[in-house]
């Protein structure tokens, strides 16, 4: 087996929020306790409601964010503040919107070279913009389109042209934050497998967020599911998708729809606001909306339990 590219163990990031001249600081804990390892060519997927921790945990993958605690090693490197500039190439971040994360102002070309510029200053011109076009061609793009404006294109391409960018500087991993939920359904499937081809091709790893369970169970290869800031199941996704054992799992498979309109699903309704980072409820943080709580939920955090699909329940379904 491939040596893993990235091991992440008991990730936290915490923000000091507040404060002032008659109230004290508070504690936002967005990460708490992610572990997990990414292998080349494999996906691993992190889903989980709006404000779980999935875009907490990119930013500090991809070094935009330092950790509060925990370690996070890239190519068996500890990563640190002082080793951001070096390790930056092998981690790259295709972000959601493919409207705002183009520059309105350059050309396509400029786009793609600017990593070049900034990373590569014994690389010439020549050679800067040979690399570019031949990237735009990579991802299904023309080389002609190296003079053009982010305002010439469709959302699909643009998130061709993001994906572009990331690849310059030849990372290992690719961190995608919600890449296609911003497009149509239609141009969902291209960009979908656009990526899977680009995995195929050159050996990437990548690190998959997102809300749709539909899309994941294409793209995954394990998956880690989320609660406020902390993961409550882990897994092959074929496992997770077949057998969930946590209840927001669960609920979560319930909500994806089925094309099949012969098969009945029940769908589970979860009640009750996703409580606030805040202000973390004592114990298992889903027993307030979980319909198989009891006094010990409440009472004790469960942690992941051990084997190839854990997860962090007392109660777990199966």
């Amino acid at each position: 087996m491939n040596k893993p590219v990235v091991v992440a163990h008991d990730l936290t990031r915490h923000y000091e929020v507040g404060g002032g001249i008659f109230s004290s600081t508070q504690t936002v804990e967005a990460l708490s306790g992610a572990s997990f390892t990414l292998q080349p060519g494999k996906t691993l997927a992190v889903v989980g409601e709006s404000g779980c921790g999935k875009s907490t945990l990119a930013r500090v993958v991809t070094m935009i964010e330092p950790p509060t605690s925990g370690t996070l090693m890239i190519d068996d490197e500890a990563v640190s503040p002082d080793k951001w500039a070096s390790l930056r190439s092998s981690v790259q971040i295709v972000f959601q919107d493919p409207y705002g994360s183009l520059n309105p102002r350059q050309r396509i070309g400029d786009i793609l070279m600017e990593p070049l510029v900034i990373n590569r200053k014994d690389m010439s011109a020549k050679d800067r913009e040979a690399q570019a076009r031949d990237m735009l061609a990579m991802v299904g793009l023309r080389r002609e389109h190296f003079d053009r404006y982010p305002h010439m294109f469709s959302g699909g391409q643009r998130q061709r042209i993001a994906v572009a960018r990331a690849l310059m500087l030849n990372p290992r991993v690719l961190v995608l934050d919600e890449p296609v939920s911003a497009l149509d359904l239609s141009i969902q499937s291209q960009v979908l497998n656009l990526l899977v081809e680009l995995q195929e091709k050159l050996g990437l790893a990548y690190l998959f967020i997102s809300h749709d369970l539909s899309v994941v169970k294409h793209m995954a290869d394990d998956i880690v599911v989320m609660y406020l800031g902390r993961p409550v199941e882990t897994g092959p996704i074929e496992d997770v998708v077949a057998n969930p054992r946590h209840p927001y799992t669960k609920a979560l498979l319930s909500a994806t729809p089925i094309a099949d309109p012969t098969i009945e699903k029940k769908r589970i309704k979860l009640e009750g606001e996703l409580p606030s980072p805040i202000n973390v409820p004592k114990g298992c943080a889903f027993s307030p909306r979980c319909w198989k709580a009891t006094e010990e939920c409440r009472a004790k955090r469960p942690v992941l339990d051990e084997g190839r699909h854990r997860v962090a329940c007392y109660h777990p379904e199966g």
